[in-house]
């Protein structure tokens, strides 16, 4: 792989691109309101002035956070201080959405609801705002307390808005994460300075190739494959420092035992993350026999995985304050970065350079042989991570084992016995529930995801099991609709197994909105 990866814009794109770096400059920062605001971030999240942590870390300061916090120094100590009144002075919620609170027509169809949705949930953001990242184009956000660009909602969104063939938006979205790419060389989790020491499930390839789908698959992978290259080596970023690194495993790549390479989830940080610090430093309290900074990057690995929280992180499946997450191969991070390989090769094949081509096939049919060898677990029948720490399965079972179909990893006697298994067992009355441990956590049961079902729905077709496939997509559709009878609202995630829908546990309330629940409910619907 080259070493420089050139990005060659069209000069219009260019023009977007300074403008929104120039715009954005009046109050840029790479720091997070954290590292930013030091004891002011402290004494807000630990006094509670708002109730949900993220409230003011997405709030905008007035003017240079250096001074705001040098001001809070001076005057915290004074008698008749009120810390409530200073954040009001300092701080503005830049939210222009929030007087246009959505109320859903009932009369309406849930094709019509989420056809409006859309426009409801698009933002536009040239210019950096506190911890907010500028965009060079416009954008839709999960909603609820969720009112930023996150990475693998995205390509979720995008199947619903290809459904209601919204190709400008799909395509202005893929451009606002080559931007992200060329910026910070890949793509966090979301566009907040907060967010700038993880990413998430990298859907990327998957949103080039559903554009080419719609474009032209020469055009679109030239001229993305630089982004995917780019966003590649960020994850395989380490591998030479691979062997004087701790279980031979450096940032997010991990050296297995027969010398093969696999990934895992990582964060930068070990610290408690912003947007959730009273509940990462309470649980740090309340675990004095690990180490702090060790819990912390482990929270923050599974915040990368998208399953924040599950019991497949946990040593003890119903214990958060086990989790080690970053100790974990994950099988579906590594279907994913097996996909984007394919990607590559297939879009150096279109260009017509073959070396390469052949270069990134076989390191995707070494990703495949090794996922096979680590992560087929022959006893239960059934995909499972993989504890690089303990050299064996971790034995936790969960609808992850759906990413070697959707891959085309698995073989036939493979996905057979995957599929028998869903059936048996993750198969419930409103679809599949994520995993078969109820800890409270929201990835576990009794929840269902709009993404994991989507996923668990392709990838048994891909191996003829058509049937099962269509009564996932059935009860889905049913809970859904269920929801939104009694409700007139589309949630985050829902309870497959009780009889209200509604979702629950986790960290904060179940959110409306909802991004990648009106995305997977379109692309289904419009199936004919």
């Amino acid at each position: 792989m080259p070493r420089r990866i050139a990005f060659k814009l069209p000069r219009d794109e260019r023009l977007k691109t300074a403008l929104v770096t120039t715009a954005g400059s009046l109050l840029k920062t790479d720091k997070s309101p954290d590292e930013a605001l030091g004891d002011l971030f402290t004494d807000v999240q630990t006094s509670k002035v708002y109730n949900d942590n993220k409230t003011f870390i997405d709030l905008v300061p007035r003017g240079r956070m250096k001074a705001i916090q040098k001001e809070y120094l001076l005057a915290k100590d004074d008698p008749n201080f009120d810390l409530r009144e200073f954040v009001n002075r300092h701080f503005y919620e830049f939210a222009p959405h929030k007087n246009e609170e959505f109320h859903a027509d009932p009369t309406q169809s849930v094709s019509q609801h989420i056809h409006i949705l859309w426009k409801h949930l698009t933002r536009r953001n040239r210019l950096n705002r506190g911890s907010l990242i500028a965009l060079p184009y416009p954008y839709i956000v999960p909603g609820g307390r969720f009112s930023e660009l996150f990475y693998w909602d995205t390509y979720f969104i995008m199947r619903g808005l290809a459904a209601d063939r919204k190709w400008v938006m799909i395509e202005n979205m893929v451009k606002n994460y080559a931007f992200m790419i060329r910026k910070f060389g890949y793509i966090p989790t979301a566009n907040r300075t907060y967010f700038l020491s993880r990413s998430q499930p990298p859907f990327f390839s998957h949103m080039v190739k559903l554009l080419a789908g719609h474009k032209g698959r020469t055009r679109v992978l030239a001229e993305y494959l630089p982004y995917m290259l780019a966003e590649y080596r960020f994850w395989i970023k380490g591998k030479r420092k691979l062997e004087k690194a701790e279980h031979k495993a450096y940032a997010r790549v991990v050296e297995m035992p027969n010398g093969m390479y696999l990934n895992r989830y990582y964060d930068n940080k070990m610290t408690p993350r912003p947007d959730t610090f009273v509940q990462d430093t309470m649980r740090a309290d309340e675990t004095p026999h690990r180490e702090a900074d060790r819990l912390y990057l482990h929270l923050r690995a599974a915040a990368e995985s998208g399953w924040d929280f599950s019991s497949r992180w946990f040593e003890n499946p119903l214990d958060i304050t086990s989790i080690h997450t970053a100790d974990i191969v994950p099988v579906d991070l590594n279907c994913l970065l097996y996909q984007l390989e394919q990607t590559i090769a297939e879009s150096y094949r279109a260009i017509k350079n073959p070396l390469l081509a052949r270069k990134f096939q076989n390191l995707a049919e070494r990703r495949a042989k090794a996922i096979q060898t680590y992560c087929w677990d022959s006893k239960e029948k059934f995909f499972v991570d993989y504890n690089f720490h303990h050299d064996k399965p971790t034995g936790q079972l969960s609808l992850a084992a759906v990413f070697p179909l959707y891959a085309r990893i698995a073989t036939k006697e493979q996905a057979d016995a995957v599929a028998a298994r869903l059936e048996k067992d993750f198969l419930k009355p409103g679809g599949l529930v994520s995993t078969l441990v109820n800890s409270g956590e929201q990835w576990d049961a009794p929840n269902g995801w709009a993404p994991l079902q989507l996923i668990a729905i392709e990838g048994l077709r891909h191996y003829g099991h058509h049937d099962l496939a269509n009564e996932i997509k059935h009860r889905w559709i049913r809970v859904n609709m269920k929801v939104f009878t009694s409700h007139h609202k589309l949630v985050e995630k829902y309870d497959v197994e009780g009889a209200h829908g509604l979702g629950g546990g986790g960290e904060y309330p179940l959110q409306d909105g909802f991004g990648w629940t009106n995305g997977v409910l379109a692309a289904l619907l419009a199936e004919h």
